[in-house]
C-alpha cells in the first residue's frame, strides 16, 4: 500500500512541484491549497505525513498541527517564510516534527519526509533496543513506546520520545543536539543554525515538569549537549 502524504500549501507552483517529487518516490498525494480542506483532510483522508505551510487561506498551518496532535501521531512537516522564527518555534511546540524554510530543495524535502516516515514506521512497530530503561522515576518501556515519571503516563510525540529515549540509553554521557538530529532523522541536512532540537527539548522539559534552571532530568551541557546522568 502507497503511503499517502498531504501537501497543505495555497502557493499551487510550489504545491505541484512537491506532489511531482513525491509522486515520482511512488507516494500518493492529497494537495490542498487551503486550510479548511487542509484540515478536513488531514482528520479525514488517514495521511501518512502531512506537509503544511503555517500561512494559508482559511486555517492557518498551525492550527491544522495543533488540531492534528489531539487524534493523530503522524510526522508533520511545517513550510515557513524566511524570518518566521517565532512561528517555527510555535508549530514545533504544538507537535510538528520538522520544519523547512522556503525557498528549499524539493530533494530535501522529499528525503526529510523518507526520514521522518521510517522513524515514524520504528516508533509504531517497537523495534528498538532494550524493553524498559528507568531512571529516578522516569520510565521509558521501547516495546510501549510509553514514557511514565512517578507511574503519569506522558502524552510525547514521536520525535520527544526518541529524544528523551536516546538521552536514557546514553545516560551519564553528554549528546550534542547535531548528533540527536543525525540519530533521529538519519540525513545530514543539520546546521548550526537549526533549533529544531533545542525547542523539542524545551518542550520536553515542560511536559514533564523539568526545569531548565535546577533539571533533575534533562540537564544542558553549555557548548556540547545534553545528558541525563546515570
Amino acid at each position: 500500500m502507497e503511503e499517502r502524504i498531504l501537501i497543505a500549501e495555497d502557493e499551487k507552483e510550489i504545491a505541484d512541484l512537491v506532489a511531482l517529487y513525491l509522486e515520482n518516490e511512488r507516494f500518493q498525494v492529497i494537495k490542498c491549497y487551503d486550510g479548511d480542506k487542509a484540515l478536513e483532510a488531514a482528520l479525514s483522508k488517514q495521511p501518512n505525513l502531512a506537509i503544511l505551510d503555517i500561512m494559508l487561506p482559511g486555517i492557518n498551518g498551525l492550527e491544522i498541527c495543533r488540531r492534528i496532535r489531539e487524534k493523530h501521531n503522524y510526522p508533520i512537516i511545517m513550510l515557513t517564510a524566511k524570518g518566521q522564527e517565532t512561528d517555527k518555534i510555535t508549530g514545533l511546540a504544538l507537535g510538528a516534527d520538522d520544519y523547512m524554510t522556503k525557498p528549499f530543495l524539493p530533494l530535501e524535502l522529499v528525503a526529510r519526509v523518507k526520514a521522518q516516515l521510517r522513524r515514524y514506521t520504528r516508533y509504531n512497530t517497537g523495534v528498538e533496543s532494550g524493553e524498559e530503561i528507568e531512571i529516578s522515576g522516569l520510565v521509558i518501556n521501547n516495546k510501549t513506546h510509553e514514557c511514565f515519571i512517578n507511574e503519569k503516563l506522558l502524552n510525547l510525540t514521536p520525535t520527544e520520545f526518541s529524544i528523551l529515549r536516546i538521552l536514557c540509553q546514553r545516560r551519564g554521557q553528554v549528546v550534542s543536539a547535531e548528533e540527536l538530529f543525525h540519530l533521529i532523522w538519519e540525513e545530514e541536512y543539520y546546521t548550526k543554525n537549526n533549533n529544531t532540537i533545542t525547542v523539542h527539548v524545551r518542550h520536553l522539559r515542560e511536559k514533564m515538569g523539568d526545569s531548565f534552571e535546577n533539571p533533575k532530568y534533562i540537564k544542558t551541557v553549555w557548548g556540547c549537549g545534553y545528558k541525563i546522568e546515570g
